[in-house]
């Protein structure tokens, strides 16, 4: 399965469109050598710093967001309650902090890969949720920065949910913003997170 990857181009939008858009395309990761291939099926947008929700909420800029500030198209990795790594890619432009949380997606190649790095799953749940994604591609700090054009990880293209098949709804674990419907998904995906 050969595809061209997403050029940096296509995260320099807003976060809501580019959350939108990217269900469907495929996130690609050769870490240590192994190739797996998942499609996304839910993402949720952060809108910057009027978005409470966001880590840039208020303009505030710290050695864990900064990446967010940076280029669009580059991955941000943080750690999450003591113990999960979450996948986000950095959108809008340089010095505006949007992104996009990867919460899901359809494990296409490299179960096996997948399996062994998750454990004993039913295939549904091995990337069902950010953390177990990004346990699932082996994505970690080492990402964080990233730029998304490239080996070991990035974002390829694919054939896009039509807009007729994405649902949208309040984003997950959150305190700030909790009605606002920035999470996007696959209507009838047996991959979406349980959220």
């Amino acid at each position: 399965m050969t595809r061209s990857r997403l050029p940096r181009s296509f995260y320099a939008r807003d976060a809501k469109t580019v959350a939108q858009d990217l269900l469907g395309r495929l996130i690609v990761s050769t870490v240590d050598g192994s190739r797996c291939v998942a499609r996304v099926v839910e993402t949720e947008a952060y809108l910057g710093p009027h978005d409470p929700a966001s880590h840039a909420a208020g303009g505030r800029r710290t050695a864990r967001n900064e990446v967010m500030y940076g280029a669009p198209g580059r991955a941000y990795v943080y750690f999450t309650y003591g113990m999960h790594w979450c996948f986000n890619v950095v959108t809008d432009r340089a010095g505006f902090p949007g992104a996009v949380l990867i919460r899901a997606a359809e494990p296409l190649e490299g179960l096996d890969v997948m399996r062994r790095r998750r454990g004993a799953l039913a295939d549904r749940l091995l990337a069902a949720g950010p953390a177990r994604l990004a346990q699932a591609l082996g994505i970690a700090r080492d990402h964080n920065g990233h730029a998304l054009t490239q080996a070991p990880l990035w974002l390829a293209d694919a054939e896009p949910v039509p807009a007729r098949r994405r649902v949208s709804s309040p984003r997950v674990g959150i305190r700030e913003a909790v009605d606002w419907p920035l999470r996007f998904y696959e209507k009838g995906s047996e991959f979406v997170s349980r959220a």
